[in-house]
């Protein structure tokens, strides 16, 4: 098991050594108090993406040992200086418009200022995670020829769903105009442009996947290139998944810490370990020994949306977040441990 963590202790050691410094030359003498703050943003990335990891570990089941390698390496550059430092200052960068070095000044020197405009776009960002996820979560819960069920009196009718064209789309709409009659007037077009935005997203990623595939089985002379384009939509895909997930957990650690130095520390150890976790659950094939953890994954994931969008109404702590997608990949897993245990006997 070591071997698979292996990276995350050497990303650990480097970003404990690097918020150290960073505290002691903002401010001499707060070097301990940033390693603290940025560890703990690191246990509550990891505690908030056990269902991310999961999900993550189902679509690396498909790829080639190259892109899972790509996975680890440009995957985290991407979930750490992409989602979690770049994203938050061009979303500022637009809606303030600002210049992003203006932003980035900002960041480092007035935090406080940041963390304003950062809170003024929250809906719309968490609007675009929580489209993108809800398609998702219901993609997954209506498809056709889904023969496994673990909630059956739920997930049974879900699936009968199937039989109506974009039921996805429109629940994720319909979830959306509720959200859009409460909110205040003056966020709303900006709320819609996201949720739309989010659902657009996902259908493109979904649907150049599954063309793929088709071109993949029809086009066997061209396996090669097939292969190695569904393992970029697929890496595309995963990113996107990730920065969905991400969305809440990056606005939630201004909750802890205003330096966003810091944050991008304890968030990268914290990816890097879920990332290292995901590795280790498709080369250990934890996902065939367990029935219905991937389920469980998903309604974290259902789950997960609609916090997200309930959070552009109201506040909600991130140990709720988390608390809740744990119980649902807790019992998925207890449950698969009794089905196999059942099947023994």
């Amino acid at each position: 098991m070591f071997q698979y963590f292996t990276g995350s202790i050497i990303v650990t050691i480097l970003g404990v050594a690097a918020a150290y410094l960073w505290g002691e030359h903002v401010h001499c003498g707060t070097g301990l108090t940033c390693v603290f703050i940025a560890m703990v943003l690191a246990i509550l990335e990891i505690s908030l993406s056990f269902d991310n990891a999961v999900v993550n570990a189902m679509k690396l089941e498909g790829m080639s040992q190259k892109w899972r390698h790509r996975f680890i390496t440009w995957g985290i550059l991407i979930a750490v200086f992409g989602m979690r430092f770049l994203f938050p200052l061009l979303v500022v960068s637009i809606f303030a418009r600002l210049n992003i070095l203006t932003v980035l000044d900002m960041a480092l020197n007035n935090v406080n200022q940041y963390a304003h405009y950062l809170e003024l776009t929250h809906a719309p960002i968490v609007t675009f995670g929580g489209a993108f996820l809800l398609m998702l979560f219901m993609d997954y819960f209506t498809e056709k020829d889904k023969e496994v069920h673990w909630l059956k009196p739920i997930e049974t009718r879900l699936q009968k769903l199937h039989s109506f064209k974009g039921v996805c789309t429109l629940t994720t709409l319909l979830a959306l105009g509720i959200i859009l009659n409460i909110l205040p007037v003056q966020i709303r077009l900006s709320v819609l442009m996201s949720g739309i935005s989010g659902i657009v997203t996902y259908l493109a990623i979904d649907g150049l996947a599954e063309w793929l595939e088709k071109r993949q089985e029809a086009r066997m002379k061209e396996c090669a290139d097939a292969v190695k384009c569904s393992g970029l939509v697929g890496f595309l895909y995963l990113e996107l998944i990730d920065a969905s997930f991400s969305l809440d957990g990056v606005l939630g650690a201004f909750a802890l810490s205003r330096d966003i130095i810091i944050i991008t520390i304890g968030l990268f150890i914290g990816a890097m370990f879920v990332r290292s976790l995901t590795i280790m659950l498709v080369e250990k094939k934890t996902l065939d020994q367990f029935l219905y953890l991937e389920h469980g994954a998903h309604w974290a994931i259902g789950t997960l949306a609609l916090l997200m969008f309930a959070s552009t109404m109201v506040e909600i702590p991130e140990v709720v977040t988390g608390l809740l997608g744990l119980i649902f990949i807790l019992s998925a897993l207890v449950s698969s441990i009794i089905h196999n245990r059942k099947n023994r006997v």
